[in-house]
């Protein structure tokens, strides 16, 4: 009874929430991160496009709501991207939701009492994603071009496969990355240029001089975070502890906002394996 309670809440709610989002409810609509990605359907994807009917001082919010990542990312999207605005937020909420039941199960209404969750589902970015792909990226490693293609810096979690010499699994995540990004830049070789600027801008600390960031963030510069990152990622493959790895992807991003730290989610479902895995031993 409690467990049917729990998915009939979070299912009831889920559908609630990606009606608002559908009907472009006030506040509910706004989805600053979904708006992002949504901006590529004109095929000009670094402009630095603003939060749709929000208005925003742009001499002090700069990048929000503008598409950061790789063009193969957009690519990807491109299906998606054409639909209405109101239709396509409704969409990746509905994504977003199966995504945090896919992970969590019965606790993911409980779940979104963890603030970063919540936030995450709202936003519309791409955290709950990476948690997944941590998740069936033991199985499945080409899931780690997910983070290799948006964030980059993320996908230092492959270090796992290197420092446990499965080099099959290190092989298959950096050569299905690397597919995919050739084929991406064969279709559109000017975006890729325009983003390698954008990376190699923000490596330097240009790219952040023209604009403040706002909202919630951990203020550590990204170099000692790496440090740190790879540090954990050896210790949890020595160790073998798979529920460690997400914290090495969190300390990994390029900035670790409030809703970034929803990718330790995936601790719960790694959690289980690596107690399933040793009872078995």
């Amino acid at each position: 009874m409690r467990d049917r309670l729990l998915r009939d809440g979070f299912v009831i709610l889920a559908v609630v929430f990606v009606g608002l989002r559908l009907l472009a409810i006030k506040p509910w609509a706004d989805s600053v991160d979904a708006y992002a990605y949504w901006t590529t359907r004109d095929g000009v994807f670094y402009e630095g496009a603003l939060l749709g009917p929000t208005t925003f001082d742009t001499a002090t919010t700069g990048r929000i709501g503008s598409y950061l990542y790789s063009p193969a990312f957009a690519q990807l999207l491109a299906p998606l991207v054409w639909l209405p605005i109101a239709v396509f937020s409704a969409l990746w909420t509905a994504i977003n939701s199966a995504t945090l039941w896919f992970l969590v199960r019965r606790w993911a209404l409980p779940s979104l009492l963890f603030l970063p969750i919540a936030f995450e589902v709202i936003s519309g970015n791409v955290h709950l994603l990476y948690a997944a792909a941590i998740v069936v990226g033991f199985r499945w490693p080409a899931a780690w071009a997910l983070m290799f293609l948006t964030k980059v810096t993320p996908g230092i979690g492959v270090l796992w496969f290197a420092v446990r010499r499965e080099w099959r699994s290190l092989a298959i995540a950096l050569g299905v990355t690397a597919a995919i990004a050739l084929a991406s830049f064969a279709l559109d070789a000017t975006q890729w240029a325009r983003w390698i600027d954008i990376l190699r801008a923000d490596a330097s600390g240009a790219g952040t001089a023209s604009f403040t960031t706002v909202g919630w963030y951990l203020p550590v510069g990204l170099a000692p975070r790496l440090v740190a990152a790879v540090v954990v990622v050896v210790l949890a493959a020595r160790l073998d502890r798979r529920w460690l790895l997400p914290f090495a992807v969190v300390l990994a991003m390029p900035v670790v906002w409030l809703n970034s730290l929803a990718v330790l989610a995936a601790c719960v479902p790694l959690r289980q394996q690596d107690r399933t895995a040793a009872a078995r031993a």
